[in-house]
């Protein structure tokens, strides 16, 4: 199993919403967050001083899949959230070694 983590722009999340439920791509969680990359922000001003605003709001998803599905939620979530500027984001990918629905006990893929 794999956690796959996107950064994404917010609002990316909808379509990566509606192309994942069309995908038949279930489980992910999502929370709000800030950050800073090659994007850089912006300076604002404040009561007459420039401010550097370099903390911009992401979207963090995450979910995890069966190994054999690793490529395909890659794609899915790189077609969706892709605009070719500065921002789109990153993906990064990770074991997982074990996963147990609490409800039933299942553990591995079977949990997911």
């Amino acid at each position: 199993m794999k956690q796959i983590e996107a950064i994404i722009r917010p609002e990316k999340l909808e379509p990566l919403k509606d192309a994942f439920f069309k995908y038949k791509i279930h489980g992910m969680n999502v929370r709000q967050v800030l950050g800073c990359g090659n994007q850089m922000g912006w300076v604002a001003r404040n009561r007459g001083s420039k401010v550097m605003m370099n903390m911009l709001p992401k979207v963090e998803v995450k979910i995890v899949v069966p190994d054999d599905k690793v490529n395909e939620v890659v794609k899915v979530i790189l077609e969706t959230v892709r605009t070719g500027e500065i921002g789109d984001g990153k993906i990064f990918i990770k074991p997982v070694d074990e996963c147990i629905r609490i409800r039933t006990w299942q553990r591995g893929d079977d949990a997911l």
